[in-house]
């Protein structure tokens, strides 16, 4: 199957369920605010390494966390009282900490300098935020992700400190149900978001929760409400 060319002229996608059997919907195009935007709208995300073609992807199977399912261990409920929390104080640095942070399964970054550049222009206009994770004044851990309705797109985490990122993830969670918000599309399965409750859904379903979510816009504010920590 030969994957279809994207273009810099039209930010328009292929059908996401028209993918290969690896997951990827097209190459090719550009890393404009717009298109990233559309490609979070229609089920699709980024992924590729600085200096090679850049890819979209669709997995046939998909994580998501639904907000009533995520599980807190008792330990990690008492480790989560160590850290103070907030949202979009520090948007570049937790993209330069995801970028930068070493990961056991990863060579190199995925998070390469054109990508943080756009994904800034989409915290700018409001579509990107960060949860960010402070210990003793020091960002020690947090992650971010793209807004698209009533779904909330986590791309990153790091952590340097044990429980950091966790510790945002629950935070952000708890303050989506809060607001309103509908589910957390974790994109690729990963032990770590499992063991939080997150589960595999197709990509069909997927779509179909997408579209009912993308429809409405919730207005608030980024801030940490002490009341429902």
């Amino acid at each position: 199957m030969q994957i279809p060319k994207l273009y810099e002229d039209s930010f328009q996608f292929p059908d996401p369920n028209t993918a290969n059997e690896d997951g990827i919907v097209a190459w090719g195009g550009d890393l404009h605010p717009s298109r990233l935007i559309n490609a979070y709208q229609s089920g699709i995300f980024p992924w590729n390494s600085e200096n090679d073609p850049l890819l979209w992807w669709s997995p046939s199977l998909r994580l998501i966390m639904e907000l009533d399912n995520v599980k807190i261990s008792k330990s990690l409920k008492k480790s989560m009282k160590k850290f103070t929390y907030k949202f979009d104080t520090n948007f570049r640095e937790v993209l330069n900490q995801c970028s930068s942070t070493p990961r056991n399964s990863q060579d190199g970054t995925w998070l390469h300098d054109r990508l943080k550049q756009s994904f800034e222009v989409l915290h700018n206009a409001g579509y990107a935020h960060s949860v960010e994770s402070y210990l003793d004044n020091k960002l020690v851990g947090g992650l971010y992700g793209i807004v698209v309705g009533k779904v909330f797109c986590g791309e990153s985490m790091f952590s340097h400190v044990s429980d950091a990122s966790k510790s945002s993830y629950i935070v952000l969670i708890k303050h989506l149900k809060d607001w309103g918000y509908d589910f957390v599309d974790c994109q690729v399965p990963t032990k770590h978001l499992k063991s939080l409750g997150a589960h595999e859904v197709h990509r069909e379903y997927f779509l179909m929760r997408l579209d009912i979510g993308s429809n409405e816009i919730i207005e608030h504010k980024w801030e940490v409400d002490d009341r429902i920590l």
